[in-house]
């Protein structure tokens, strides 16, 4: 269900823990930001909930403080195709910021347990006009992803699906890996990085087999552990 219909919680106090570095917050002054933080609703909300759904008016902005999410489009034969793996400290909906806000281009389903900040589109326009710095970091973050999705693009076009796979795994491991003592853990199914990779579940998890047996990496039920990142793409 989209969030809208799950339980939102108000308040100023509920976060547990602290907000990673987000973009959308650059450049201003702690105070200012502890101040635009108290102005947004506080959610936490199970995995596997729909959190927006694409084509639906944009009418909140969320700033994601803690799990992972996937932000995906459903093409017109049905089939899924995921755009970004959303860590601590992305925000989505920005078009919530312009004046009629437009319909959000995709769809967010969390896939752990995730912490959000929430901002209506009236308060964000408020907070736009005494805080610019938010339409200007608003503005590079959409430039940003932008220029991901022409690197993907690039690399689709140039790179073999084994150096595709290799790259966004890597990725993955820096933005949200975690080390223990059997490497650095990526929870992520074979299918979901396949699909961030641009390649088949078939030649995904040939591939990650093929990593296991040199020992670059081990798998387990959902979860990728990288034991040798220069190893990926070595033969």
């Amino acid at each position: 269900m989209p969030i809208s219909a799950l339980q939102y919680s108000n308040g100023v106090g509920a976060v547990e823990q602290p907000l990673p570095h987000s973009e959308f917050l650059n450049g201003l002054p702690e105070p200012d930001q502890k101040l635009i933080l108290d102005r947004a609703t506080y959610q936490k909300v199970p995995a596997k909930e729909t959190v927006i759904q694409g084509g639906a008016k944009a009418t909140q902005l969320f700033l994601l403080q803690r799990g992972t999410a996937r932000y995906y489009r459903i093409t017109n034969k049905g089939d899924e195709l995921l755009l970004r793996w959303l860590v601590p400290g992305d925000v989505f909906g920005l078009a919530t910021l312009l004046k009629s806000p437009s319909a959000y281009m995709g769809s967010v389903q969390t896939t752990t347990e995730c912490s959000f900040y929430c901002w209506t589109h009236v308060d964000l326009r408020r907070l736009s006009h005494t805080y610019p710095q938010l339409t200007e970091n608003a503005l590079r973050i959409a430039l940003h992803y932008l220029s991901e999705y022409s690197n993907r693009h690039a690399r689709l076009l140039t790179k073999t699906a084994e150096q595709r796979l290799a790259c966004s795994l890597v990725n993955l491991g820096n933005s949200v890996g975690h080390a223990n003592l059997a490497g650095v853990q990526v929870d992520i199914t074979n299918e979901q990085l396949g699909g961030l990779a641009d390649v088949g579940l078939f030649t995904a998890s040939r591939v990650l087999k093929k990593w296991e047996r040199k020992g670059a990496i081990t798998k387990a039920r959902g979860r990728v552990f990288i034991q040798s990142p220069e190893g990926l793409l070595v033969d």
